[in-house]
């Protein structure tokens, strides 16, 4: 079973959340909590797989919550829920360990599924959505620079996988472009993370996007 906390200053968000989620067999909404104090506490207290997260919330909000969270020891997979996937606090959770975000108004069928893809550690976000993000940011420039020197630090194959990444990838389609064996990848991309000081393959593909690895 996955282990889902759901964290909305909505109770009506959280209940709609428990009512989809809770009709997959995998699944199981172990918490729910209504601000990021409590979300946090939620996820010590149940150890999920997945964290859903709101952002704009009284008290502490949901970027702080997520900067706490990551800090854990295994910290959950945490996607952001957000009303418009533009919004430039989402590129801010992101940067700071959230694994992806899923817009609110999307399908029950696909928030399933996209919850299943968040626990097994992959991004939940296009590629599209990830430009956008990036694109819009107010702090380009300097993401820029600081980007090129973490990225001047890898492998030519390091950045190759990088690359990969920023398109959302899997570590099985990555061999395939490469021609690599699915263990070799993840060999790159463990080291990869270390070398970037990435919690996740969201924030490395955000690192891609910003030294110009890949093109907006």
């Amino acid at each position: 079973m996955l282990r889902v906390v759901v964290v909305d200053d909505e109770p009506m968000v959280c209940r709609f959340l428990r009512t989809i989620l809770g009709s997959a067999e995998d699944i199981d909404v172990v918490d729910e909590a209504h601000d990021g104090a409590a979300g946090v506490e939620a996820v010590v207290r149940n150890r999920p797989d997945v964290v859903l997260m709101d952002l704009r919330m009284p008290g502490v909000d949901g970027l702080t919550a997520i900067e706490r969270i990551t800090e854990l020891a295994s910290p959950p997979a945490i996607v952001v829920l957000t009303t418009f996937d533009a919004d430039q606090y989402v590129l801010r959770a992101l940067r700071a360990g959230a694994s992806g975000f899923l817009v609110k108004s999307t399908p029950p069928e696909e928030l399933i599924d996209l919850v299943r893809v968040a626990a097994t550690g992959h991004t939940v976000m296009s590629a599209a959505a990830a430009r956008r993000l990036v694109a819009a940011s107010t702090d380009r420039l300097s993401a820029r620079d600081r980007a090129r020197e973490l990225v001047a630090s890898l492998t030519t194959r390091e950045v190759e996988v990088l690359a990969c990444l920023a398109e959302g990838l899997s570590n099985a389609r990555i061999a395939e472009r490469l021609y690599l064996s699915e263990a070799t990848v993840k060999g790159y991309v463990s080291r990869m993370l270390e070398k970037l000081g990435c919690v996740n393959r969201t924030q490395a593909g955000l690192i891609a996007y910003d030294a110009g690895v890949v093109d907006l």
